[in-house]
């Protein structure tokens, strides 16, 4: 660049060195012109006006710049506005927070200022306040006193207020939900003891490591959280909440267990998994509400024996301990669903006497020897077995009186022979078996996968019959009555199995016809679970009627059946129905008084649409209807089933999902997956079920 003169040089020099001939203390907000000595020839900017601009004459024949912006219109309106600043008094200094360091020790006075005003009303019309993840080394101090009404509300006439209304104090309601989660909190404060109407208090993944006794005036806490901490013992006082029912301290420094914890009678959920806890107190019984007890990665060696009056106690985990047995009256426990054992050092299972209600069995990595021949009797509903990474070394024949397992993992082993009565197992869609020294199978089959390892031995079971010199269909025709002749009640199937059970189950045996006499031998033994799924029934057996009164769970799947009779809807405690895999096309009208019903299955079918009398199933709350041919979605029906949750709708041939689909909140897991629909797309289906319902939300006509 060429300068004219060497007052431009001169110029250019005092504006490089700004810094060293001006002020520029932070706290005037930048540089003070004023004391700047390079403008005593251009002036100053707060007084540039056409009269202070030097003329041409000063400039040695060469053009100010100056001047020539000016002479802008845009430039001049800026000039005008900044004047007229520069005439008004100055607002005051805003702090600038550019020169505040990132990393620094958090302020009380920083901590206060979360709690915003608008955080604040919301929070008084709301009864929720919701602080998580915002750095909070310490809670706000005006956050205990939320309840009483401010000084802002005191200060206000009634006609303020009723003009105001949604910020009158009547229109308040107490904190009732307060969510502290992920920040840096290492205490609470006593004052806690002012949020009296709290029911719901979320502390999880701070720094806390105690609480503060005062946590005990809650008395109407229901939902405590405080995983994730530093904890290593709870106040006395916290185990006299009489409402609390949620309690997860896991992830903390636990090594034990307070006796007091017997005391919270209402308690339905502890989680103390994570910890160092080396063993359960005594009267840990008591808590006879429970319905979740989570203990996983602790030390624990054995468990106390009142463990067992815990009756209403559904989901046991003990995975990643220190057990060497289970206690052996287990099957008090007879509301039990789910136990998890995995990783501990159990030498053997127990029988289960009485715990018919458990779906999982989770044992793996062991040092389990064998699987009981009792426990397989003792357990009709099992549909998860998980015993891999063991010293199990022969599985037993009777493991197909697990009629409804559905998983079966044994792999890592030693396991050298398949037993063929695993074919037997109607409902068994995985069995893992890698891992072991099997010699009776060919490696190329075993690699093949759950279906051809079945089917081979599907193949040897027959073969087998032949050679003791039955018939290969000598089951079908004593059940169709095409040989056993009067004989067939008393012979098949059999009364002690019926009896012990409750359960009649008959699979893969290509029956075409079930005679009433087995139907009515089941009724006199008290059967409630009926199961002829993988067989040749073209219709459901009328025989059925004579267990109309008692039956809970009927499976039907994987026949020929092509139509559902109208006694259908007779069935009074019927809650489970699965028809899948079979010829339908519709079902009865009469079909929506069945209000006990709450799981129904119609998967691989031939619907085209849904039947109408499933949207006056006011109870149902699992519906399958997959892989059918159904084109179209019903809201106005659905919105007439308040308690469905599960939807499954996955290869239909469905074009099109009505927005308003997203405003059924009932439903919590939607399957679509495989339809023609544009919209929403694959990669929001494949977020799930919250993602879906959102975007029709989103879609719905204002």
């Amino acid at each position: 660049m060429n300068y004219s003169n060497v007052e431009d040089t001169a110029a250019l020099y005092a504006f490089n060195n700004l810094p060293k001939e001006c002020n520029t203390s932070p706290s005037n907000g930048g540089y003070d012109f004023d004391d700047c000595s390079w403008f005593t020839f251009f002036g100053n900017p707060n007084d540039m006006s056409e009269d202070s601009l030097p003329s041409n004459d000063h400039r040695s024949g060469s053009t100010s710049r100056i001047p020539r912006c000016a002479q802008r219109p845009r430039q001049m309106a800026s000039a005008n506005r900044f004047h007229q600043m520069a005439a008004s008094p100055r607002p005051s200094p805003r702090p600038n927070y550019s020169f505040q360091p990132v990393f620094h020790e958090r302020t009380t006075h920083e901590d206060d200022t979360v709690l915003t005003q608008e955080l604040w009303k919301l929070a008084r019309k709301s009864g929720t306040l919701n602080l998580s993840n915002k750095g909070l080394a310490s809670v706000p101090e005006r956050l205990y006193d939320i309840n009483e009404a401010d000084a802002e509300s005191r200060a206000a006439t009634l006609e303020q207020l009723s003009i105001k209304d949604e910020d009158a104090w009547w229109n308040q309601v107490p904190l009732t939900n307060l969510d502290l989660s992920s920040n840096a909190l290492s205490h609470i404060s006593p004052k806690i003891e002012n949020l009296q109407s709290l029911t719901v208090l979320i502390l999880h993944d701070n720094a806390l490591v105690d609480l503060p006794a005062e946590i005990g005036k809650l008395e109407k806490l229901m939902r405590l959280n405080v995983s994730r901490n530093k904890l290593s013992d709870l106040p006395r006082e916290l185990y006299s909440l009489p409402e609390l029912r949620h309690l997860n301290i896991s992830y903390n420094e636990f090594s034990e267990l307070n006796p007091d914890i017997s005391d919270l009678h209402m308690l339905e959920f502890l989680d103390a998994g994570h910890n160092s806890i080396k063993s359960l107190p005594g009267g840990i019984g008591f808590l006879v509400r429970l319905t979740a007890l989570l203990l996983p990665y602790n030390h624990i060696k054995d468990l106390p024996p009142d463990l067992v009056n815990m009756r209403s106690l559904q989901r046991l985990d003990l995975m990643q301990n220190d057990l060497t047995c289970l206690p052996e009256d287990m099957g008090l426990l007879r509301k039990l669903q789910f136990l998890y054992l995995q990783h501990n050092d159990i030498l053997e299972l127990t029988d289960f006497e009485g715990n018919e209600t458990l779906t999982e069995l989770h044992a793996s990595n062991n040092y389990i020897s064998n699987i009981p021949i009792r426990m397989c009797e003792n357990l009709p509903h099992l549909k998860v077995l998980d015993v891999r990474d063991n010293k199990i070394t022969q599985l037993p024949d009777e493991l197909c009186l697990l009629r409804n397992l559905n998983r079966l993992d044994v792999s890592n082993n030693s396991i050298d022979k398949l037993p063929v009565s695993l074919a037997a197992l109607a409902h068994l869609i995985s069995l893992q078996v890698e891992g072991n020294p099997i010699k009776s199978i060919r490696r190329d089959i075993l690699q093949c996968g759950t279906s051809r390892i079945l089917r081979t031995l599907q193949e040897r079971s027959v073969a087998k019959s032949k050679d003791e010199g039955e018939s290969d269909s000598g089951a079908g025709a004593r059940l169709s009555g095409g040989q056993a002749g009067n004989d067939t009640a008393a012979n098949y199937p059999d009364r002690y199995k019926l009896r012990h059970t409750r359960t009649l189950a008959v699979n893969l045996e290509e029956i075409t016809d079930v005679p009433e006499e087995v139907f009515q031998l089941a009724q006199k033994e008290g059967v409630h679970v009926v199961d002829f799924a993988r067989n040749q029934l073209r219709t459901v057996p009328n025989g059925l009627q004579h267990m109309q009164n008692i039956v809970t769970e009927l499976v039907l799947a994987h026949n020929r059946i092509g139509q559902v009779p109208q006694f259908i809807s007779q069935f009074t405690r019927i809650t489970l129905l699965n028809l899948s895999n079979n010829l339908l096309t519709d079902l009865p009208k009469e079909f929506g008084v069945l209000n006990t019903l709450r799981e129904l299955n119609i998967a691989n079918n031939r619907f085209s649409f849904l039947p109408s009398g499933l949207y006056d199933l006011q109870g149902l709350e699992i519906l399958i209807a997959s892989d059918n041919h159904i084109n179209e979605l019903n809201v106005a029906g659905l919105q007439r089933m308040p308690r469905l949750s599960t939807l499954d709708l996955r290869n239909n041939d469905i074009d099109f999902i009505p927005p308003i689909l997203g405003t059924l909140t009932n439903i919590t897991h939607l399957e679509l997956v495989g339809n023609p629909f544009r919209q929403p797309r694959h990669q929001i289906l494949m977020k799930g079920t919250e993602s879906i319902m959102s975007y029709l939300r989103d879609r719905v006509p204002r």
